[in-house]
């Protein structure tokens, strides 16, 4: 197999454990699964904005992908 993916799949896991680590300093933990949700939709919500647009940012969705995931993990860490 390539190693490409690989080195891909590795890095975005760095970088959305350095986005979760960041959300923790900002951040408290989430109060409810209710609240988690939310908060994971408001992302989803802002990477579907520049997805729709006709000439998508690549880092911008990038940076809106990594958030969608490091709050799905935090979900994850906090809520289950």
């Amino acid at each position: 197999m390539a190693e490409r993916p690989q080195q891909d799949l590795s890095l975005a896991l760095t970088e959305i454990g350095l986005e979760v680590a960041i959300a923790w300093q900002k951040w408290p933990p989430f109060n409810s699964v209710h609240e988690g949700y939310a908060v994971i939709l408001e992302e989803l919500d802002e990477l579907w904005e520049e997805a729709k647009r006709k000439h998508p940012d690549q880092g911008k969705l990038r940076a809106e992908a990594k958030q969608v995931a490091a709050m799905a993990i935090r979900f994850m860490i906090e809520l289950t």
